[in-house]
């Protein structure tokens, strides 16, 4: 696998609930030092580095209402995403999925190509039917042509 640090590294977020609406909390890592007064177990921020931080910033980027960040100077940042909420699940909804993903991952400078987008509809699986199913391959900047990343499959409640 290629060296990945371009892709950064960042704080890790931990999905905590999902039912009705997404609750992430900061990862935690507990580790020991050593000190003055001796040894001491702290509690720090777990980080996530190359592919998974990639992952993890598409998701909250797609996650996050476009606009949303705009008081710290990100307006570009987020998707439209939370404008289908209440939106019937047709062709036409899941072709403003994809055109939403894509619009909002054009944003995403550690994404060198989206490589695959696909949005299928849940109807006929197990679930609601207003669910649709979004899987992503990209290949991450710097990465050699044909070593992608596998994001997904994630669901999108309409």
């Amino acid at each position: 696998m290629a060296n990945d640090a371009q892709l950064l590294a960042d704080v890790r977020i931990d999905l905590r609930e999902a039912t009705l609406r997404p609750v992430y909390t900061v990862g935690e890592r507990r580790r020991q030092v050593t000190t003055r007064q001796g040894p001491r177990r702290v509690l720090d921020f777990a980080t996530t580095a190359g592919r998974d931080n990639l992952a993890q910033a598409v998701v909250l980027r797609l996650l996050t209402p476009r606009g949303e960040l705009d008081a710290l100077a990100h307006p570009d940042f987020g998707s439209r995403l939370h404008e289908l909420i209440g939106r019937p699940n047709t062709a036409t909804t899941r072709d403003l999925v994809r055109l939403f993903v894509l619009e909002a991952l054009q944003h995403e400078r550690r994404i060198a190509a989206i490589v695959e987008l696909t949005v299928s509809a849940r109807e006929g699986r197990a679930g609601p039917r207003n669910l649709v199913d979004v899987a992503l391959r990209v290949q991450p900047a710097g990465a050699a042509p044909g070593d992608v990343l596998d994001l997904g499959p994630f669901t999108i409640a309409l």
